[in-house]
């Protein structure tokens, strides 16, 4: 496999995963269970009829620049 074909199939991983991630809410939520979503600095808990409940506030999250690198520690 070239490295361009690999840089292709990576680029394909976000919209994937994104896609996953929200078909397993959806079976999650179809299924009578709730899950928990982060929006606006808060964690919710999101319930199948739709209402939802705070569960903790938290700092909004950090935006990076594609290719930056950081360091956790």
């Amino acid at each position: 496999m070239s490295d361009l074909e690999i840089q292709q199939l990576e680029s394909q991983l976000p919209a994937i995963s994104g896609a996953a991630f929200a078909e397993a809410r959806q079976r999650a939520l179809a299924s009578g269970l709730s899950v928990l979503q982060s929006q606006d600095g808060a964690i919710y808990e999101v319930f199948p009829d739709g209402h939802r409940v705070i569960v903790k506030q938290i700092e909004p999250p950090s935006h990076f620049d594609s290719g930056r690198i950081f360091s956790l520690w």
